[in-house]
Order: structure tokens, then C-alpha cells, then sequence
């Protein structure tokens, strides 16, 4: 009895440490309410996980993290391991079980020997880390399939007590390939490099301490990039909208205004291509007094971090994009769905501007169209180029969506929804342990699919990354084959009628209208205009070009009002320059004879040399006619133009003179002129003739009269 009674006590004190050993088939919250995860007092992260399936022997490393988030101190946190009986075997199955809500249990707890590692005490607010090893032979599975697995955390709570409940855990997906197969997924990450690129009025890159954010170290750029550069000699693919690269380099430069500066010798000819300005080009300096910064102006404080951040930054992307693949968005990362719908050109010309080389290092890139969310409009795949790569969500597929697609003569690379979406909770769905073991997970499955599909995973333009170590290691097993989306994009694929695509409604409403496109087109002629004003600049068009095919960008769907400003003030810029540009006529004008010839002053109040036409508004009745040539006009200088008018009929009309480029696009400036024609009849000219034929005959005769009275008297 009494060693009974030793053996009860025993047993209890175990259970109060949190030590006792419960058979591993036994459910991991045996009997006991499961706590809701959002009300759990302790936060279990999974930091890393090696090796990342499960192995044939050898033991499971896993480090991680636990927070309090409690009020009150909690003590002897003992962690412990868990794994489900039962494998996940299909991606359906998958993408269900990471929905499952967070207090749901999933597994059992392995607590043979246990704890796995303890924490004595933790204070309200504070982390401490934690590192388990679990021995392959605690792990009692052996079908393929993927596995939860995960970490519970079981503590003494502020009161002494604790129950057989988790109070706090961490999950994850862990997959069982048999070591003898011999079949292997091809598997393509992308990673984007897109976002928002906003302008001030003269040009100058707007935001600058946003730059500098998402370009150091934490931020989302610069966490993308960290990401791609951790995959080594490993293949990835980059997607990169070329608007990003040469908005940091303008930063490294100094940040720009747009010039006015001559890009031409006197004499060279004008470029014809206005819009698409060579892509290494560095802006001239601007000395036409449009807000430029003076030379002695101290440095801004907030351009000087942006700058170094931007130099980095370049400097990191370079190295990793250097023999990798890179697909090159439309330029600014056009919305090719609302340019489908309201302005087709608007996606040619991006497209165009794109080209095949990223500046500012002429690497190699082929053109792509692919949207942040995964979905394109029907007729926006319709729309893309023949030689570019289209990328669409499986989510736009009815039915199993194919790994590759043929539709309307485009080789569609369809991309994983589910495997971008990480990890199942409670803790952080996308940190990279998780994103790593969900795209592990769902090749895995692919195993055991009729032809090994490929599987194309592009990362959230808005995943912050994080530590990316272990990440591509994670990836290194036998059965998957890391490759590219071009090598993805050459297996069989399924002819699907475009009709049949999934475009949603919310994302039809999403698109940017007819108002944004009509606000960038608006900026992109007033550019075309200041460059055909200026006689040696060729390209000041191209670069207003580029500016307001970033007011058409999948991120300015967030909010359309400021890039439509945005475009609408750089417009306004552009046109009070075009304005400095004057012509001032006379007051009036007579046409004594129904014709004459007048003059008009033209002034140029720009520093660079224009070159203008002038051209004249008149009615029916009034001809004015005017020099069929370009004036060029120097700076601050100012010319006169000679013309000619004649009206079929008497009385005053009205003309207006407007002052044009040289393609004869109004400068905005003109001035209006009345014109009095006092023209006479044949009769009056008659009359007036006699006249002065008499006058001239009395003029004659009278002298006769007086010279032959002087003779006689002489």
C-alpha cells in the first residue's frame, strides 16, 4: 500500500513538472478543452527546420522562439514535439488542412523522453529561444505523404498550475518521400521585383524615405532581393519591372529633375523616337530654371540615405540577377487588364520600352505579363505580345488547372496559389520556414500525380523574407529539381479556350479605367510637345513617357486618385514651360486694299533654344498666311514673324495666331487680332482718276500760261 501510495505521488509530481510520459498514441490534448490560439498566452515560432523532410534515420533539428504574451510571468515552459498519424496526400487535401483553425489538434504529442527543452521563466513581453531534437525513431511514420508536425509549449501560468493543454504552438508541413523513388518535380520560384514608383512634379523620384525603407535591410525590396541572392548558383527566376531599377539609379544620381538641357550637338538632327529614350541615359542637369538644386544647396539628408540605400540595394540585385533568369514586366509595370480595356497602346508602348536588356547593366531579360494577384483579363492574355511569357493563377482554371496552358496562341506558365500562401498558423503564415515547407509539401504531392507536373511558385510581391538562411538548403533533395519558368514553359500544355478562363467580378472592378489612362496619356503629349518645342533635346519626351506609364501600375489600383494627381501635376509642370513661350500680335490690323502685311512677335522665356510654327484661326471670309517653316528662337530671345492677310469683303474680322511645336501640337499661347478691311470699288478708283487727271491738266495749262505771259512782256 505504502509503495502504492509512493508511486501515486510519484506520478503527480511528474505531471505538475510537465515530465510525465503519456503513451505516444495518446491524443495531444487527451480529454482537455483545446485553448483558442488567439487567446493563448505563449507565442511558438519555428525558425529553422532541418533536415526539411522527414529522413530515413537521424534525428529533426528544429529552433524557434517562445514569447509571452501575457500579463503575468509564466515558468518551467516545457516544449515538446508533435507529428500527425496520418499523411496529407493530395494538394486538395493540402490546401484544406492549412485552413484548419489554429487550436484545432492535428497531432500528438511526442513527450517520450521529454520535455525536448524547458524554459524556466519568461517575463511578460520577453522572447526566449528554444532548440529540440527529435530522434527519427520517435517519429512512428512510414507511408509517403505530408505530415504535420510541429511544437507545443506547455507552461506553469501565473497562478502554478498547469493542465495537458498547449499554451501556445507552432505548425508546419513536413513531407515522407521514400528514398528509393527515382521521379522528380521540376519546381520554378519566382521572385518579383515591382511596386509603386511615384513622381514629383518636375520629374524627381517622390517619397524618398520610403525608398530608403523598402531598399535597406528589413525592407520589402531589399528582403526580396536578400531572398533571390540566398539561392546561390541554385536556378530562380527573376520578374522585374525595369521602372524600379531606374528609379533607384536616378536616386544614386542625385534624384533628378527632368531636363530641358540640350542632348544634341548644334546641328545634329532630332531623334524620331521621342518615346523611348536610351535606357542608360543619365539625365543632363537642369539649368532652365525649373526648381533645379543649387550647387552649393546642402545635401538633403533624406536624399543622401535614399541614395546609399539605392547604391546597395543596385549592387546586391546586380549579383543576383547575373546568369539568372529575368522576365521583364511591361515598363511600370503597366495594368495590361485596364489597358485591355481602355487603352491597348498604353500596354504596346510599355511593352516596347521594356526591350530585352535591364538597365542600368544590359543584362539579358524576356518580356513577361503577369499581374501581383495572378489574374489577367481574358483579353488582356489575348493582348500580350507574341514574344512574351504569360504567368496566371491556378485559381483563373475550372476544374485541376494544368501546370501549362495554350490559349488564343500564348503558352500560359500556370503558378501555384496555394504554395504561395505558406505555412497553416498560428504562427506566422509566410516566415520562411513555412513558405520553404509548404512548397516542399506541395512538389511532394506531386510526386504521386500522373506525370510529375511541374510546379511554378511566384513569392508575394509583398512578402517581407526575412532570414533566408536554410531556406534553398531546405530545397536540396533528390526528387526536387529546381529550374526556371522558361524550362517550365516548354513542357506539353493544355489547350484552354480563353473564354472558359476565371476572371473574377472584384478584380474586372479592380482595373484602372478610362480616367487614369486618359490622365497618362495627357502627361505623355505634353512631353512629346516640350520636346518637339526644344530644339536640341531628344529626350525629354521619352522620359515624361516613362513617368506616366507609372501612373498606369497594378499597385496605383491600392488608390488611382493619387497617381491620376500625380500625372495631372506633372502635366501642369510641363505646361507652364510650354507657356514661357509667347506670341503677341498687333492691336488691329487695316486692310486699306483688301490685303497687307503685318507682323507678330514671338518670345522665348526658356534658357534653351525653341523651335515653334505659328499657325492662324480665321473665319470664312479672312485669309492670314503664314511662314510654312520652323522659327528657331534662342534663349530668352525673341524674333518677329512676318505675315500677310487679305478679306474677300469689308468691315472687321477676327483671327487668332497659336503658336505651335514644330509637329504642330499647341504650346498653350495665342493671341487674337481684329482686321478692318476698307476695301474700294472699280467706280470710286474711276472717279478719283479723272480727278487727278484734271487736277494735273489745270496744273499744266496754268504754267504754259505764265511762261508765255513772261516772254511777251519780255
Amino acid at each position: 500500500m505504502l509503495r502504492l501510495v509512493s508511486l501515486l505521488s510519484a506520478l503527480a509530481a511528474a505531471a505538475f513538472a510537465g515530465t510525465l510520459a503519456v503513451p505516444l498514441t495518446a491524443p495531444a490534448a487527451a480529454a482537455v478543452p483545446a485553448r483558442d490560439a488567439a487567446d493563448a498566452p505563449l507565442s511558438v515560432s519555428i525558425d529553422s527546420l532541418a533536415p526539411s523532410t522527414i529522413p530515413r534515420k537521424g534525428p529533426i533539428r528544429v529552433t524557434g522562439s517562445v514569447t509571452n504574451l501575457d500579463t503575468e510571468t509564466w515558468s518551467t515552459v516545457n516544449l515538446y514535439p508533435f507529428i500527425s498519424d496520418t499523411p496529407i496526400s493530395s494538394t486538395a487535401e493540402l490546401a484544406e488542412a492549412s485552413e484548419t483553425d489554429a487550436e484545432d489538434d492535428v497531432g500528438k504529442r511526442i513527450v517520450d523522453p521529454g520535455p525536448y527543452f524547458t524554459i524556466d521563466e519568461l517575463a511578460p513581453g520577453e522572447t526566449m529561444q528554444y532548440s529540440i531534437s527529435v530522434p527519427r525513431v520517435r517519429l512512428l511514420v512510414t507511408a509517403p505523404g505530408v505530415y504535420w508536425f510541429g511544437v507545443h509549449a506547455l507552461g506553469a501560468g501565473p497562478d502554478g498550475t498547469r493542465d495537458n493543454t498547449a499554451d501556445g504552438r507552432a505548425r508546419t508541413f513536413l513531407p515522407l518521400v521514400p528514398a528509393a523513388t527515382t521521379k522528380v518535380v521540376d519546381t520554378a520560384l519566382v521572385v518579383p521585383i515591382r511596386g509603386a514608383v511615384r513622381h514629383e512634379s518636375d520629374g524627381r523620384i517622390a517619397g524618398l524615405s520610403d525608398w530608403t525603407r523598402t531598399l535597406s535591410t528589413g525592407g520589402r525590396l531589399r528582403g526580396l532581393t536578400d531572398f533571390g541572392l540566398a539561392a546561390g548558383d541554385r536556378p530562380i527566376t527573376w520578374l522585374v519591372d525595369p521602372a524600379i531599377t531606374d528609379a533607384a539609379t536616378r536616386l544614386t544620381e542625385g534624384n533628378p529633375a527632368r531636363s530641358l538641357a540640350p542632348t544634341l550637338e548644334p546641328g545634329e538632327p532630332d531623334s524620331t523616337e521621342s518615346a523611348s529614350p536610351s535606357p542608360d541615359a543619365s539625365p543632363e542637369p537642369t539649368d532652365d530654371g525649373s526648381d533645379a538644386a543649387d550647387a552649393d544647396t546642402p545635401e538633403d539628408p533624406d536624399l543622401a540615405a535614399a541614395s546609399a540605400a539605392a547604391t546597395q540595394w543596385l549592387e546586391r540585385l546586380h549579383t543576383g540577377l547575373e546568369g539568372s533568369e529575368i522576365l521583364g514586366l511591361p515598363y511600370g509595370d503597366v495594368d495590361v487588364s485596364g489597358a485591355a480595356a481602355h487603352n491597348p497602346k498604353a500596354y504596346a508602348r510599355a511593352h516596347k520600352r521594356t526591350g530585352t536588356e535591364l538597365a542600368p547593366w544590359g543584362l539579358p531579360l524576356s518580356p513577361a505579363v503577369s499581374s501581383p494577384s495572378g489574374y489577367l483579363s481574358p483579353a488582356a492574355v489575348e493582348l500580350a505580345a507574341a514574344d512574351s511569357q504569360v504567368l496566371l493563377t491556378d485559381r483563373m482554371f475550372r476544374g485541376r488547372a494544368p501546370a501549362v496552358a495554350t490559349t488564343g496562341g500564348h503558352t500560359v506558365v500556370v503558378t501555384s496559389s496555394e504554395a504561395a500562401t505558406g505555412g497553416p498558423g498560428p504562427d506566422e503564415s509566410l516566415a520562411p520556414v513555412a513558405v520553404r515547407q509548404r512548397i516542399l509539401s506541395e512538389a511532394a504531392l506531386r510526386l504521386a500525380t500522373t506525370g510529375q507536373p511541374p510546379l511554378v511558385v511566384t513569392v508575394p510581391s509583398s512578402w517581407d523574407a526575412g532570414s533566408s538562411t536554410g531556406f534553398f538548403e531546405g530545397l536540396d533533395v533528390d526528387w526536387l529539381h529546381l529550374t526556371t519558368v522558361d524550362t517550365v514553359a516548354a513542357h506539353t500544355g493544355r489547350e484552354v479556350d480563353a473564354d472558359t478562363l476565371s476572371y473574377p467580378k472584384a478584380q474586372q472592378a479592380a482595373e484602372l479605367d478610362a480616367t487614369d489612362f486618359a490622365a497618362a496619356t495627357a502627361l505623355a503629349h505634353a512631353g512629346d510637345t516640350l520636346q518637339n518645342l526644344l530644339t536640341r533635346n531628344d529626350r525629354v519626351g521619352g522620359v515624361v513617357r516613362d513617368e506616366a506609364m507609372t501612373d498606369v501600375s497594378f499597385a496605383d489600383r491600392r488608390d488611382p486618385t493619387i497617381s491620376q494627381a500625380s500625372a495631372s501635376r506633372s502635366r501642369e509642370w510641363i505646361e507652364e514651360r510650354l507657356r514661357m513661350v509667347d506670341v503677341a500680335a498687333p492691336p488691329s490690323v487695316i486692310l486699306a486694299s483688301g490685303s497687307g502685311r503685318f507682323s507678330a512677335t514671338v518670345t522665348n522665356g526658356l534658357d534653351q533654344p525653341v523651335t515653334v510654327r505659328l499657325e492662324a484661326e480665321t473665319d470664312p471670309l479672312l485669309t492670314v498666311t503664314v511662314p510654312d517653316k520652323d522659327v528657331e528662337i534662342g534663349p530668352g530671345s525673341r524674333t518677329t514673324i512676318l505675315l500677310h492677310a487679305s478679306s474677300e469683303a469689308t468691315g472687321v474680322r477676327n483671327a487668332r495666331l497659336v503658336l505651335t511645336d514644330s509637329e504642330g501640337a499647341p504650346l498653350g499661347t495665342s493671341d487674337s487680332l481684329p482686321f478692318r478691311s476698307s476695301r474700294v470699288s472699280s467706280v470710286i478708283w474711276l472717279i478719283l482718276g479723272t480727278g487727278l487727271a484734271l487736277l494735273f491738266a489745270t496744273i499744266v495749262i496754268r504754267l504754259f500760261r505764265r511762261i508765255r505771259a513772261a516772254a511777251t512782256s519780255a
